[in-house]
C-alpha cells in the first residue's frame, strides 16, 4: 500500500476490519483495511466522522481513504485511548451534539450499520422514516434468512411523539467510545438525523453506560415522557441487525422485544 508506512502493528478495532497502529514519517496514525468491496463503507465512515467533528463532537480526524490494489483503507488520526473514563463528560458531549437541530430526518448519503447497508433518504415524518428506512429493511433481510417475524406498529408506538431531528452517532455502544486525557471521543459512527432518543437507547442495549453518563445527559437535555417504551422500538433495529449479521442467537431477544412492544399498545 503506497502510504509510506514505516512501521505497523496490529491494533484492536472491532470484528469487521483489520486495524493497525502505523507510523508514516514521524507521525502515528490508525489504519483500517479490508478488501476493496469495503471502500464505500470507509468513505461513509470518514463522512460521518467529519460530520460529527463539524458539529463539535470529539472524534479522530479522518486523514485519507481509498483503494490500493485489492485493499480498501481508511487512515485516521491516532488517539491514545488511555484516559480516565469521564462518563459524565461523555453524557454532556452527546447532549451538546443532540442539541443542534436539523431540518429533516435522514442523511445526505446512505451508509452502513456494521456491515449492513443503512438507507437514509430524507423524510419529514420521523415514524415514517423509522419504519421505511430502519425496521422494514431489517425485517425483509431477516425474512430472507429464514426468520418469520411480525412487524411492530411503528406509527402507533410513536403516536404523539414529534421529535426535532438531531444529528446522531447512530451506532452508540460502549465499544464505539473512548477516552483520551482531554476527555471522551466518539468513533465508528453510522450518522443520520433522527430522534436523539435512538442514540441514548442504544447506550442501554449492550451492558449500558455508568449512571453518571445518564445523569449528565438528562441534566443537559432531559428525555421526554414515553422514552422507556420507545427505547425498545429503537433498539429493535439494532437487535434485528445483529440477528441478520450473526444469526439466531439474537432471535429470542428480538421476539421478546416485539412481544413487549405489542403489549405496550394494549
Amino acid at each position: 500500500m503506497a502510504l509510506g508506512i514505516l512501521e505497523a502493528s496490529p491494533a484492536s478495532g472491532g470484528c469487521i476490519h483489520q486495524c493497525y497502529r502505523v507510523t508514516i514519517g514521524s507521525t502515528q496514525f490508525f489504519l483500517k483495511t479490508n478488501d476493496a468491496g469495503y471502500a464505500d463503507a470507509f468513505a461513509a465512515e470518514a463522512d460521518g466522522l467529519a460530520a460529527l467533528a463539524g458539529s463539535g463532537a470529539p472524534v479522530p480526524s479522518p486523514i485519507r481513504h481509498g483503494v490500493e490494489g485489492s485493499t480498501a483503507f481508511l487512515l485516521l488520526e491516532f488517539l491514545d485511548l488511555g484516559g480516565s473514563g469521564d462518563h459524565a463528560a461523555l453524557g454532556r458531549s452527546l447532549a451538546a451534539l443532540h442539541a443542534r437541530p436539523g431540518a429533516q430526518f435522514g442523511w445526505t448519503r446512505d451508509n452502513f450499520i456494521g456491515a449492513t447497508p443503512q438507507a437514509n433518504a430524507w423524510h419529514d415524518d420521523w415514524a415514517e422514516f423509522f419504519r421505511l428506512r430502519r425496521i422494514e429493511p431489517q425485517l425483509a433481510l431477516a425474512h430472507s434468512h429464514g426468520f418469520d417475524l411480525e412487524p411492530p406498529y411503528v406509527e402507533a408506538l410513536l403516536a404523539g411523539h414529534d421529535p426535532q431531528p438531531a444529528l446522531l452517532h447512530g451506532d452508540l455502544w460502549s465499544g464505539n467510545v473512548g477516552f483520551v486525557d482531554a476527555g471522551p471521543v466518539f468513533f465508528d459512527p453510522a450518522v443520520y438525523y433522527g430522534d436523539r432518543e435512538a442514540d441514548v437507547a442504544m447506550t442501554e442495549l449492550f451492558g449500558g453506560f455508568p449512571t453518571s453518563f445518564y445523569a449528565a445527559y438528562e441534566a443537559a437535555l432531559p428525555l421526554r415522557p414515553g422514552y422507556e417504551t420507545r427505547k425498545h422500538l429503537y433498539n429493535l433495529y439494532h437487535l434485528l441487525n445483529h440477528l441478520n449479521l450473526f444469526g439466531g442467537g439474537y432471535l429470542a431477544q428480538v421476539r421478546a422485544t416485539l412481544r413487549l412492544l405489542r403489549e405496550a399498545l394494549q
